[in-house]
């Protein structure tokens, strides 16, 4: 389920709100209690940090006080590693399965006179598709 843009950017608004009053008092808090709570949070797109947001929202006020204190704090999981980029063959199809298709792609198929296809779990960035039409390189999805 995707939220209305309006509503994905009050969203984010509010987690930047809830981040800017926790982390300073965290920065400034005593090094951590025995026992305190740390946990490692996996964001690596829109959903997950609405994920998040909704998780924190719905937390008990003893929680949220232990987040607001310092005792309970948070840590972003190591980003995955890029993904390889695609080898490019003179007048080929580039296939790219999964993950994020950037400008880097694009132009490396432009340059080789290439087209690129879309397995279902690749993503295009707004900055390839703007540089794909610009290059004049097709890009066809998987269905």
């Amino acid at each position: 389920m995707s939220l209305p843009p309006a509503e994905s950017d009050l969203l984010r608004q509010m987690v930047r709100q809830v981040l800017l009053e926790i982390v300073p008092q965290a920065m400034a808090a005593a090094p951590e209690p025995p026992g305190a709570a740390d946990e490692t949070v996996t964001i690596a797109n829109d959903s997950d940090l609405q994920a998040f947001a909704r998780r924190v929202a719905a937390t008990s006020d003893a929680t949220r006080a232990a987040i607001a204190g310092g005792e309970m704090t948070f840590h972003l999981a190591a980003a995955a590693p890029p993904a390889e980029p695609a080898t490019v063959a003179p007048g080929n199809v580039v296939r790219i399965e999964s993950g994020a298709v950037t400008e880097r792609h694009v132009r490396e198929a432009a340059g080789a006179g290439s087209s690129i296809r879309l397995g279902r779990k690749a993503v295009l960035t707004p900055l390839a598709r703007d540089r794909a039409r610009a290059a004049g390189v097709e890009i066809t999805r998987e269905r």
